[in-house]
């Protein structure tokens, strides 16, 4: 079944057009001006920078998880604007069987969503193609996520991995002709003083007294029954300092002996519990801006908490990622022809059959919503039935007359002429 799926597409790969060999082609190779660089976006977010930090890492990974999970499918609407079909092959083999040759269409969207978070902005770039990116309207066979390296007028200096030598290149590419994906977080994740930002800074700072701690030193004051004011004395002093350090060194158990008249302090490490505090505060705030709880990342969460977090969190990017997708590969004549990239956030996922049963029935029988109404915001495509359209409230009866669709006025005239 495997060698089915992947033998065409890699057949279409040797007649597809590669981003990577167009590289020292005119628009690449700095034979043209393309006008002034700038090494962060003019009009947007500023681009972070990684952390390592096992709190930063977990957020990013349970939003990206999360995003991942929802459906982003390459679609055909109906007159209405309604979800109708899925658009075959393309953006959505992409999207949702395999993405490049490393990546499933999940893995690629959770490492969108991660290197987003992580770098403010980022694009996608369409790697095999059925023409050159930079000539409008193409079918895309494969793609990655790329860095932004640098932002001109009309193109942007990207770093993406070329998967025939398995290197990182740099290309200039079109604006128009890559998805650039903004995080709609920036200002709590991704400028300077920003609350995450903020927190990277003080777990480094954490991390560093861990490693002092982790060491061999003690860090302890010894006072001597005598003052050392001469190269003597100094002298003296510096040899019962080597003394302690030698006994502690040899020592099985750390164990030394000292003089009764010796005093010895440990110096105050409170600093190290303040930094903790700070930790935990801008943890806390983190969480409580970017719709986040302890029961979201530990799994716990009931349906209120979900849906809030859905709501602040996860719709925001996942609106972000498919706006930039079908602003520059829906061309005007596929949209016009009712061709979009369409996400899926069921908010009936977090219920049970039975309780989705009930919210449901309520939404039509109050009149609230249509089924078919319902049944775009699942995911279905919309039922034939006429009645499907219509808020009607199944358990009362209605006239058979009210249900039948009003022939068109186009029609009638249709039938008039025809002596109908």
């Amino acid at each position: 079944m495997v060698r089915s799926i992947k033998a065409p597409i890699k057949e279409r790969f040797k007649k597809a057009w590669n981003a990577f060999n167009a590289r020292d082609e005119s628009f690449n190779g700095g034979y043209q001006y393309i006008g002034p660089g700038t090494y962060s976006n003019p009009d947007g977010i500023r681009i972070g920078c990684y952390s390592e930090g096992t709190i930063i890492n977990s957020i990013y990974t349970r939003i990206a998880i999360d995003v991942a999970s929802n459906n982003i499918h390459h679609v055909q609407l109906d007159k209405e604007g309604r979800f109708k079909s899925i658009v075959k092959g393309g953006i959505e083999d992409c999207l949702n069987l395999e993405a490049n040759i490393d990546q499933s269409g999940k893995d690629f969207i959770m490492d969108v969503v991660i290197s987003m978070l992580d770098e403010g902005s980022i694009a996608i770039l369409p790697v095999y193609t059925t023409r050159d990116i930079r000539d409008g309207s193409f079918d895309i066979y494969s793609m990655r996520v790329a860095k932004i390296l640098q932002w001109f007028p009309e193109h942007v200096q990207i770093d993406a991995y070329d998967e025939q030598d398995g290197q990182h290149k740099p290309l200039i590419v079109p604006k128009n002709s890559v998805a650039i994906i903004n995080n709609p977080l920036g200002p709590i994740m991704n400028e300077p003083n920003s609350t995450l930002k903020r927190l990277v800074r003080k777990l480094s700072l954490l991390d560093a007294i861990d490693e002092r701690n982790g060491s061999s030193k003690i860090d302890i004051i010894v006072q001597l029954p005598y003052s050392v004011r001469s190269e003597g004395l100094e002298a003296r002093a510096e040899k019962r300092r080597k003394s302690l350090e030698d006994q502690l060194v040899n020592s099985k158990y750390g164990v030394a002996y000292m003089d009764g008249t010796e005093k010895i302090t440990q110096l105050n490490r409170s600093v190290d519990n303040n930094l903790l505090t700070q930790v935990e505060y801008l943890t806390k705030m983190l969480y409580s801006q970017l719709g986040l709880t302890d029961s979201i990342m530990d799994g716990t969460a009931d349906e209120k908490v979900m849906i809030n977090y859905q709501n602040r969190t996860i719709q925001p990017i996942l609106s972000a990622i498919v706006d930039a997708m079908k602003r520059v590969w829906i061309t005007p004549t596929a949209r016009s022809q009712g061709k979009t990239i369409k996400y899926f956030n069921n908010p009936f996922r977090f219920m049970t059959v039975g309780d989705f049963a009930e919210a449901s029935d309520k939404l039509t029988r109050n009149e609230i919503m249509s089924s078919n109404e319902v049944r775009d915001v699942i995911g279905y495509p919309p039922s034939d039935d006429p009645k499907a359209d219509q808020l009607i409230n199944s358990n009362l009866n209605h006239d058979k007359t009210t249900i039948v669709e009003e022939k068109s006025i186009e029609e009638k005239e249709v039938e008039n002429q025809n002596g109908i």
